[in-house]
């Protein structure tokens, strides 16, 4: 793995985009501050502009480099969560606007598998990584790497190594959290 984690590394720091097994399912990945690589991303989806990512993170202090404040509920519902979840928190930093939602938000994923090559991924670049369904937009997720339509293979600049995929693999729960820590669930 250690040298997928490497290409895959190198390809981000050079402007490209990656596609990958997340934590849930196969994913679109690419740093969260390379304008050029989300407007990529955007076209191989076929997707509208004005549609947010979510950024996958590791730990806690990845989590504080791109989120401002954290409502203390969300380290609960972190501590709490049976299964990946990704959380909507009020306003996002340090990443491209494009990322942002039209309020400021941004989604964020603490993937806590450390042996997931999201995780090691984030823990060589130091920060969080896009990610996004390997999917052309309004199409189904793929749930497994044999269902990627070609166009989004062909279109990625480096694809891991399918045999990392995850078996049983599920879109994330979402939650929206309020600026005063209201709770508002998305997807189950």
């Amino acid at each position: 793995m250690k040298n997928q984690v490497e290409q895959a590394y190198k390809v981000i720091k050079a402007g490209g985009i990656i596609l990958y097994p997340s934590d849930t399912i196969w994913g679109i990945g690419c740093d969260p501050n390379n304008i050029a690589a989300l407007e990529k991303i955007n076209q191989l989806k076929k997707r509208a502009a004005d549609k947010n990512f979510i950024v996958l993170v590791n730990a806690e202090r990845v989590l504080n480099k791109h989120v401002k404040v954290i409502p203390d509920v969300c380290y609960d519902l972190l501590d709490y969560a049976n299964k990946p979840l990704t959380i909507i928190y009020p306003k996002g930093q340090y990443v491209a606007p494009a990322v942002l939602g039209s309020d400021g938000s941004i989604a964020v994923r603490m993937v806590n598998e450390t042996t997931a090559f999201s995780y090691q991924l984030i823990q060589k670049l130091g920060h969080g990584l896009i990610s996004t369904s390997a999917n052309i937009s309004n199409h189904p997720y793929p749930k497994s790497f044999q269902d990627i339509d070609e166009e989004i293979k062909k279109g990625v600049d480096f694809i891991v190594d399918p045999s990392f995929e995850k078996t049983n693999s599920a879109p994330s729960q979402i939650i929206k959290i309020g600026e005063n820590g209201e709770i508002n669930i998305l997807r189950k």
